[in-house]
């Protein structure tokens, strides 16, 4: 989701969480999600979320390197797609837009130099068309998943492309952590990156719209993100920078609802955030956490807020602990969600870290292959959870000990139709 950078900071979110207890069931849980029974009185499929990501930054998931001829690319495209419908799941959330670029012509923004090497240099076909075509031929959703601010993962704007925006606008752009950032402090940055994402939603049949964590960028020790000259010109009437901050993001994430819903009726609108919001230290309605990454406080992102008043469709809060870790408890935090979800219409799915089953240095329970089958039988208990999505296409074809073949073997034994 870049998400390698965020594991980093997942890891170190340390908390103790008491459960939450008491949610009320309410329309179309358990019922719909297992299917139990068709208008005509047999068995149809469950309707739930089985979505997977499938991510392009640094080449992570695909492709698989840069410099790919067209048809190669093409290839292995299709592979991840059907894989997906191999292991019937039923969506698959493309990331198009990585590093304020594009996996489709854009007018705005130059082509990926994910995929041949070069920024701004053509691939010789539509990765972002052909994915909508070849998904919904197979039976698959396509989320088309972008992150709104991210430049570029090192800071030398000269090794952008020529004609790239954030050349043409240097004022726009922060330098942070060794990275480049547009500015969310600036109205025109925010209309910007707005217009170049649904410069895709106009062009294609996307189901969704999709945004990972990044917001502001995770804080940084002795780093500050220096936006000094935009909240002095903007941020008057705000109690302090924080709140400022929060309120650029809460009117990305307005404005850009607004804008899918007049552009593509009938498009989803859905946010992958961090899964602490807040601890309860700092606020009685976090969970019950010590995290020291906290979306609303360091991310300036208030989600809990945006499900809550129902600003996006779906909420997919990533939620990469294990059953049991004393410091983050996966089915603790399940149940904060769970209830943080309870009577609004947001949807909630879970994100779940398969990349971590197997891998060298996790935790003993990673090693176990049952270790993710049982969060889905876990999360069954809870009405609200509609669905799960896991991270990432190449985990869930490499599968290393198994974990996904199970959750498949246990819980995926039928296709199921994916909420819209």
């Amino acid at each position: 989701m870049g998400r390698l950078s965020r594991r980093a900071f997942a890891a170190a979110a340390l908390a103790t969480l008491a459960p939450v207890r008491g949610a009320a069931s309410e329309p179309g849980g358990p019922t719909e999600r297992r299917g139990l029974v068709s208008a005509r009185g047999g068995p149809r499929a469950p309707t739930e979320m089985r979505g997977v990501w499938l991510a392009t930054v640094d080449n992570r998931d695909w492709p698989s390197r840069t410099g790919l001829s067209a048809a190669e690319q093409r290839a292995e495209l299709i592979a991840h797609l059907d894989r997906a419908v191999r292991d019937r799941l039923n969506t698959v959330i493309f990331q198009v837009r990585p590093t304020a670029d594009a996996l489709w012509p854009s007018p705005f923004e130059p082509w990926s130099g994910f995929l041949t090497g070069t920024q701004g240099t053509a691939p010789g076909w539509d990765p972002l068309g052909t994915a909508v075509t070849e998904a919904h031929a197979r039976g698959l959703r396509l989320h088309a998943w972008f992150n709104p601010y991210r430049i570029a993962n090192h800071a030398d704007p000269t090794r952008l492309s020529a004609a790239h925006p954030a050349r043409v606008h240097p004022e726009w752009v922060v330098r942070y952590g060794g990275r480049l950032f547009y500015n969310p402090g600036l109205p025109e940055v925010r209309a910007f990156v707005q217009d170049a994402m649904l410069d895709a939603v106009a062009k294609y049949p996307v189901d969704a719209v999709h945004f990972d964590d990044y917001f502001y960028p995770y804080p940084l020790a002795g780093q500050t993100f220096d936006d000094d000259a935009a909240f002095d010109k903007y941020g008057a009437a705000f109690a302090n920078r924080a709140a400022w901050r929060r309120d650029n993001i809460d009117k990305l994430v307005t404005e850009i609802a607004a804008r899918i819903r007049k552009l593509r009726p009938g498009t989803r609108f859905g946010i992958s955030p961090f899964g602490v919001w807040r601890n309860a230290s700092n606020d009685p309605l976090g969970s019950d956490t010590r995290a020291l990454v906290q979306t609303y406080d360091d991310l300036h992102a208030d989600t809990r807020r945006w499900v809550r008043e129902h600003w996006i469709d779906y909420v997919v809060p990533q939620i990469y602990w294990h059953i049991g870790f004393a410091d983050a408890d996966y089915a603790r935090l399940v149940d904060w969600w769970a209830q943080v979800a309870n009577g609004t219409q947001t949807r909630l799915y879970v994100g779940e870290a398969l990349y971590k089953a197997g891998a060298a240095g996790q935790p003993s329970a990673w090693q176990d292959p049952v270790e993710l089958s049982r969060h889905l039988t876990l999360a069954a208990g809870h009405p609200q959870v509609r669905g799960h999505v896991f991270f990432a296409a190449r985990d869930v074809a490499k599968d290393p000990v198994g974990a996904m073949a199970r959750v498949i073997a246990d819980h995926y034994g039928q296709p199921a139709t994916a909420p819209r």
